[in-house]
């Protein structure tokens, strides 16, 4: 996972210190917790000063766990702190204190503090403002941490937490293999780290081998584990509200706010995983949580910007920061709903992931494929590169792009020959791509 900001700020105080924490470390990833150890020392452990934490590791779908965990929590009136990443326009997403973003000046102090204990010794960029983040938790009063694993889980720097008060595995899948592993089996004996002794896990199905391996992680260190599809369930009724089945019975609930099949799922994790906290989070407090829950770049229908107004009438483009074979395949299911209009999907990606995975299950899903380079990003796979492995993946229409814009404007151009026809855009592949999209059309 690469580190580096998409800001629309560029030059501000606290962009100029993000990039002299970044050069701290000859590498974005260096898993190892010895350098995360020595800073919390110096900084006289904030880690164990923090609220009940709930720590939250996986493939898919954590970043959503966590928006509908702080939406339900905050329904019940408690005071959430949350830590996620990468963020999407501004760095500040990433650390949320007692319910708001840490503003700027906050922010500027806590990195400076933190730069000055450091001393200049490596550290990766994500390390240090862990290490910044448990500092302004520990230092304002909250009911609870909402703590997501930035890479893996056994060596990533959140796995400081010595007896979270839950933990939860969103669904694992292939990501990140060039530090985690190349089979899922590695992948999953990483991220089933964080479980932790006589600590209860909240689990998603899971695919057989990866089940297989948190079992047995469970077992080694004493940590129960609640699955889906056995502790407890969750499922659609008719499209119109979902059911969910759990500790306390069955509940009838709406959908959630968030657009997506998948998000179902998302939600169903979350609701089992308050089932189990010692906080009274009531159903009331779970239907307005799934009404009111918010989580940018996560199938999120544009609706202002320069795009949309490159629009015709009657046209749609979305957003999504899916970039590995198990969110294409989430897209691919939910694109299943989308046969009323032609479906144009444009990609950008980075050269560390698995774009022909990627590709595959979406193939048969949409009509034609874009692709473009990620804005500011040497990792980015060329768009000329991209549209080679869809064609080879057997999509007959995958062509390059200078940009979306040019390629929004190319797809509607061809359009609009066919007087009447409206199309669908969705647009993925990676959470920076998502991140400038937003920038310049917010």
């Amino acid at each position: 996972m690469s580190l580096s900001r998409v800001s629309n700020r560029q030059g501000s105080p606290t962009d100029d210190i993000l990039d002299r924490l970044a050069a701290l470390h000859p590498q974005a990833i260096d898993l190892s917790l010895d350098r995360v150890w020595r800073l919390l020392q110096a900084l006289d452990n904030p880690e164990n000063a923090l609220p009940p934490v709930i720590h939250i590791a996986g493939t898919n779908g954590k970043g959503s766990v966590v928006a509908y965990l702080r939406a339900f929590l905050e329904s019940a009136g408690l005071l959430v702190h949350a830590y996620t990443s990468p963020h999407l326009v501004r760095f500040n997403e990433r650390i949320r204190v007692a319910g708001r973003l840490i503003d700027n000046s906050a922010l500027l102090a806590l990195l400076e503090e933190v730069e000055h204990l450091n001393a200049g010794q490596p550290i990766t960029l994500f390390e240090i403002t862990t290490c910044a983040a448990f500092l302004a938790f520990a230092r304002t009063p909250a009911d609870v941490v909402l703590l997501e694993t930035g890479l893996g889980g056994r060596l990533d720097a959140t796995n400081v937490i010595a007896k979270p008060t839950l933990t939860v595995l969103t669904p694992i899948a292939m990501d990140h293999a060039q530090y985690l592993g190349g089979r899922i089996e590695a992948i999953t004996a990483e991220k089933s780290h964080i479980l932790k002794p006589g600590v209860g896990c909240i689990s998603a199905k899971q695919e057989r081998k990866v089940a297989t391996i948190i079992e047995l992680r469970s077992l080694e260190v004493g940590a129960p584990v609640w699955r889906e599809g056995c502790e407890w369930h969750i499922r659609t009724a008719k499209g119109t509200s979902m059911i969910f089945e759990g500790l306390h019975g069955t509940l009838k609930l709406p959908l959630p706010a968030l657009a997506g099949n998948f998000q179902v799922r998302n939600a169903g994790l979350a609701i089992a995983a308050v089932e189990r906290l010692p906080f009274v989070v009531k159903t009331q407090h779970v239907t307005t949580g799934l009404q009111m829950v918010e989580w940018p770049g996560r199938l999120q229908r544009l609706t202002r910007g320069a795009l949309v107004k490159s629009l015709p009438t009657d046209w749609e483009i979305w957003i999504d920061g899916g970039h590995n074979p198990a969110a294409a395949e989430a897209l691919a299911r939910h694109a299943r709903n989308w046969r009323d209009k032609p479906l144009t999907l444009i990609v950008g990606m980075l050269g560390t992931k698995d774009a022909a995975g990627f590709f595959r299950p979406l193939i048969p899903r949409v009509a034609h494929i874009r692709t473009v380079p990620i804005p500011h990003k040497q990792a980015t796979l060329s768009a000329e590169s991209l549209a080679a492995l869809a064609v080879a993946q057997g999509h007959p229409d995958a062509k390059p792009a200078e940009s979306v814009t040019t390629a929004v404007a190319g797809i509607v151009a061809r359009y609009r020959e066919h007087r009447g026809l409206s199309g669908r855009i969705l647009i993925a592949g990676s959470l920076y791509l998502i991140g400038t999209i937003l920038v310049e059309n917010s």
